[in-house]
């Protein structure tokens, strides 16, 4: 991907209205343009557009009018819009498109979002595209490809500048200059330093290279210890490395140390607009995967099973009920006062799972201080469910008129946000001890946690405190 060269709209038509919203007037006329071939009004419309408001239109349009659209604005189509849609949208564009028009996308694009695209393929068109290229582009890509999906070695991008350490500043400045700017990146932040066999010996960056003596050999201003990963490292712990450490950039290397590529800031946003999304859709129970344009049996598909898990929790509470429905017959106050009770302390659960699930996904939470976030879990339950038992306790014997009501449902209510706070924190952690993933698996265990210790606790003190025997 490439940063934004400030491409801007310069006509009076705007695709974004004042809160950064795609206007609805603006897509009907482009699907209108679109319906009547209208190809000069087209490129009027988005001609101008930069990539990611480019990807956003096509998101917004019907699955027949995307490939048309991209037919009708012909070599003027920027193919690195088709990096900024859902994977669901980019498949079904790329299975329209032709053979030839896909290589020759591909062949303009940097490599990392040609990767992007060819990725998307496949197999066997991904191969028919490939042998379309040129002998190098095709070596570049496909060696991008042999790496594992979600590691370095797909988000780098190969075109990059290396130099051997006994040039000059001057030197590399005048390489620049003389360099036909289509052989050098689009945009770059730093040369690199190898020795013949390709080896990373270090980094120079540019502000220090154009501030340097002409004269100052790069191995004299270089930085020999620049952080670097591998191609086989995978995308979350690349991205880590980029907050931990600040980066704009990173060199990849292969097994044998040789520089490889390079990974730029840009793709590493994207890389955890990602991540922060799956997680959020893992804690609702939806698949990773899912986008805005799915059809509505591929969602109903996808979320079966977790619904069909949250039943079966759902039993599995309500069979505690069962057991106290003599006492729930003989006072049917119960009936109304342990759902709350019950609800309460997974609103707390949930508070702590969330904190905990973020947690381990940044790694801020790990053995080494879980003890004491534990503790700290266990403390706050205690203090909302003292101060939440007296709030409900004194609500329940107010409407019920029954001053019983209020050290059962007090005890009640501590009971189970000590329960929810400790199951939010101890439920995640557990599964991450398993390798299992605690976004995707913590909230089902972790309410039924809270139901069941809920109505079981506020019946079973009900029970004792009322001698419903």
């Amino acid at each position: 991907m490439t940063f934004d060269n400030e491409k801007t709209a310069t006509k009076p038509d705007n695709f974004r209205g004042e809160a950064g919203e795609p206007l609805a007037d603006f897509v009907a006329k482009v699907e209108r343009a679109v319906a009547e071939d209208d190809s000069t009004r087209i490129l009027e419309l988005v001609g101008e557009l930069h990539e990611a408001d480019l990807g956003a239109l096509l998101e917004l349009l019907n699955h027949e009018t995307r490939p048309r659209l991209i037919a009708l604005m012909g070599a003027d189509f920027d193919f690195a819009a088709l990096t900024e849609v859902g994977e669901t949208t980019r498949e079904d564009i790329l299975e329209e498109l032709p053979v030839e028009t896909l290589a020759e996308a591909v062949r303009d694009l940097e490599s990392d979002d040609a990767v992007a695209i060819l990725e998307t393929l496949e197999p066997a068109e991904q191969a028919e595209v490939l042998e379309a290229l040129p002998a190098r582009e095709r070596v570049v890509l496909r060696r991008s490809l042999d790496f594992p999906e979600e590691s370095a070695g797909r988000l780098m991008q190969s075109t990059l500048i290396a130099v051997p350490p006994f040039w000059t500043a001057g030197q590399v400045l005048d390489f620049f200059r003389n360099t036909d700017p289509d052989l050098l990146p689009d945009n770059f932040f730093e040369v690199f330093v190898v020795d013949p066999g390709y080896r990373l010996l270090g980094t120079v960056f540019l502000d220090a290279l154009v501030r340097a003596v002409p004269g100052k050999r790069v191995d004299e201003i270089m930085q020999a210890d620049r952080r670097h990963v591998r191609a086989t490292d995978g995308s979350a712990e690349v991205a880590r490395l980029f907050e931990r450490y600040n980066l704009v950039s990173v060199p990849v290397v292969d097994n044998a140390e040789r520089l490889v590529g390079v990974i730029t800031i840009d793709d590493i946003v994207d890389v955890l607009q990602e991540a922060a999304s799956e997680e959020i859709k893992a804690l609702g129970g939806v698949n990773a995967s899912e986008e805005l344009s799915d059809n509505f049996w591929t969602i109903a598909k996808s979320r079966f099973l977790w619904l069909l898990v949250n039943l079966g929790t759902a039993f599995i509470a309500s069979s505690v009920l069962r057991l106290f429905e003599n006492q729930l017959q003989q006072m049917v106050a119960l009936a109304v006062i342990a759902p709350i009770v019950a609800s309460q302390g997974g609103n707390s659960a949930t508070q702590t799972m969330t904190v905990a699930v973020r947690a381990l996904a940044t790694r801020e939470l790990s053995r080494a201080n879980a003890m004491r976030i534990i503790l700290r879990e266990l403390a706050a339950g205690a203090l909302n469910g003292a101060a939440f038992g007296v709030i409900t306790g004194v609500v329940a014997a107010n409407w019920f008129q029954n001053l019983g009501m209020a050290p059962v449902v007090a005890l009640a209510m501590s009971a189970n946000l000590i329960a929810g706070a400790l199951g939010g924190i101890l439920v995640p952690l557990t599964l991450e001890h398993f390798r299992i993933d605690p976004a995707v698996s913590s909230s089902a265990f972790v309410t039924t946690v809270t139901d069941v210790v809920g109505y079981a606790a506020f019946l079973s003190i009900a029970t004792l405190w009322f001698k419903l025997y």
